[in-house]
């Protein structure tokens, strides 16, 4: 997002005008007053990257403006960004220019952090890194207390570990979760929060069983599995997966199962059209699925997964464009009927809103 849309103090008219637009969207279909969760106006984001400039002795963070091509804009605090990245920026920007090794073809870095107070920091080059590199790098993170990683062509280099642990204040409790470097999270932390304990307080009283399509690292999964009697979720990332079934094991949560596989493998399965190995153990006929799950990527969902879930009475959506989601809800709705419709400002000051919808089955 570039720093001239950051305006804090048109936030309340620019989120009023994107709940309209957004809302606008669904007007062919029947829906309820909509929940509004709004961001905080500055200090939200858990990541950001910046491109690295070079000029003499001097060098700083840049970021490029669209509006006028390949010219850099200086970065010297990015208010868009957590405190805790905004109080590294200028630290960490003193000691890469004051060591010849670690500035050296120094292009980018990019920041990971979390509520709980982890930090994460990669600098990527355009050179292979040394002994020489891993000597001053470690000092460095020895200095400032984060973990950091070197990146250059085919060349990762993890000083320590390449994650973080974030630790979410979630209305059923506190939630641990491992963030790896380069995989997903939601950047807006506080209203991923917003985000989870909707979705927990509109499938409180289904019981039964839970479906999760899309389970990412188990973001919704973990929370969502106190007030189920079974979970199962899958997921394609191997990187997510992996840590999903850290997280499992992390918050000790033991009615959770997830699988490896994408939502049309998963329709093949239940339909019993194909037998995975990835399913050996999984007695998928023992599962009383109430609900389902769906998190998906912006091109919403496939035809045959929008058929898969109406076969469940209830859905929850979670969707990041509203306009694959509008899409995919003029199919659903005519077996289903929206019962809670929210708006997240996940990306306060652009045009994106994340948008969750509950569904029920409707009345034969």
């Amino acid at each position: 997002m570039p720093l001239s849309q950051f305006k804090p103090e048109q936030y309340d008219q620019l989120l009023n005008d994107k709940v309209a637009t957004t809302r606008a969207l669904f007007d062919d279909v029947a829906m309820p007053e909509a929940e509004v969760f709004a961001s905080d106006k500055q200090y939200y984001r858990m990541r950001t990257e910046f491109k690295v400039w070079h000029q003499d002795d001097e060098l700083y963070y840049v970021m490029f403006n669209p509006a006028a091509a390949k010219k850099p804009v200086r970065v010297d605090s990015f208010p868009v960004a957590g405190e805790a990245i905004n109080t590294l920026m200028p630290v960490l920007i003193e000691e890469l220019k004051s060591s010849t090794t670690l500035r050296h073809r120094l292009f980018q870095v990019e920041f990971l952090s979390t509520l709980a107070g982890d930090m994460l920091v990669t600098l990527i080059y355009h050179r292979q890194l040394d002994d020489q590199w891993i000597s001053e790098a470690t000092a460095l993170k020895k200095r400032l207390g984060i973990d950091i990683i070197g990146r250059a062509r085919k060349m990762k280099i993890c000083l320590d570990r390449d994650f973080v642990i974030e630790k979410l204040p979630l209305s059923l409790g506190e939630f641990s979760y491992k963030q790896v470097e380069g995989g997903f999270t939601q950047p807006n932390a506080k209203m991923n929060c917003s985000m989870i304990n909707w979705a927990v307080d509109a499938s409180k009283d289904n019981g039964g069983d839970l479906v999760e399509l899309y389970c990412g690292n188990g973001n919704f999964t973990l929370p969502l599995s106190r007030q189920f009697d079974k979970v199962l979720a899958t997921e394609i990332s191997k990187t997510s997966v992996h840590s999903a079934q850290y997280n499992i094991a992390e918050n000790n949560i033991d009615n959770l199962t997830i699988i490896r596989m994408s939502s049309e493998e998963f329709t093949q399965a239940l339909n019993g059209e194909r037998e995975f190995r990835r399913l050996k153990g999984v007695d998928l006929d023992s599962y009383q699925f109430s609900t389902v799950l769906v998190d998906p990527p912006r091109a919403g969902l496939d035809s045959e997964t929008v058929k898969l879930v109406q076969r469940f009475d209830n859905i929850l959506y979670v969707s990041c464009n509203p306009h694959t989601l509008a899409e995919n809800l003029t199919t659903i709705n005519q077996t289903h009927e929206v019962v809670k419709l929210a708006f997240f400002d996940q990306f306060p000051y652009t045009h994106h809103m994340e948008t969750g919808v509950y569904l029920k089955r409707r009345d034969s």
